[in-house]
């Protein structure tokens, strides 16, 4: 008597939190859009679209601005993504992140924004619709970089595996992160933050 093998398919994106922000077309410069090394999880590293261009006709523009360098992973048939970290350019951005993002994030769950004009010996903690975030500087680095440091992973840990399971490995050791990071409001970061950078100054012509 023959057994049939029932092949688990691999998870896909329009059943995971990262649907809607899909059908809105914020999910942009994918380094990795697909299924990880866990079953059921979906992972993303690229940015998510904040605010959108003006756009003529057929043509295709950049966002004003975005969450940019996005680690995220979201579970399918979970409606929100238990972790997340990214760069804003821009504190201020934060509250627009807030709002596009609303609904998806979860009270639970762990995000750190990394912040370009904070200053770089600053860490905080605040909450924006219900949703705890992290608050941190950076500055001519990256937040890959910056996550690995921030738990102490050493790059040794993690670099036979795939990008996929790198991405695992290190949502998976930032989950549940706790730090007991001076508490701030949102209007506190916005009187507290430094002039934004101009990304193209110093750049060769």
């Amino acid at each position: 008597m023959s057994t049939t093998t029932i092949e688990k398919k691999p998870s896909t994106i329009d059943k995971t939190a990262f649907a809607r922000l899909d059908a809105e077309g914020r999910l942009l410069n994918a380094v990795l859009r697909s299924p990880t090394t866990k079953p059921g999880r979906f992972g993303f590293r690229g940015d998510i679209a904040l605010k959108f261009q003006a756009q003529l006709a057929d043509e295709k523009r950049p966002p004003d601005f975005s969450i940019e360098q996005v680690l995220a992973i979201a579970q399918e048939g979970e409606a929100t993504i238990p972790v997340l970290a990214g760069y804003l350019h821009s504190f201020a951005y934060l509250e627009t992140a807030s709002e596009v993002l609303d609904g998806l994030l979860s009270p639970a769950g762990t995000y750190f924004m990394f912040c370009n004009n904070i200053d770089l010996l600053a860490k905080y903690r605040l909450s924006l619709r219900n949703i705890p975030f992290y608050v941190l500087p950076c500055d001519e680095s990256t937040v890959w970089k910056e996550t690995m440091d921030l738990l102490s992973i050493d790059k040794n840990d993690i670099k036979k595996l795939d990008t996929a399971g790198k991405l695992d490995y290190v949502l998976d050791a930032a989950r549940g992160f706790e730090a007991k990071y001076e508490t701030i409001t949102y209007e506190q970061g916005l009187a507290r933050m430094e002039p934004v950078k101009n990304r193209n100054e110093n750049r060769p012509v």
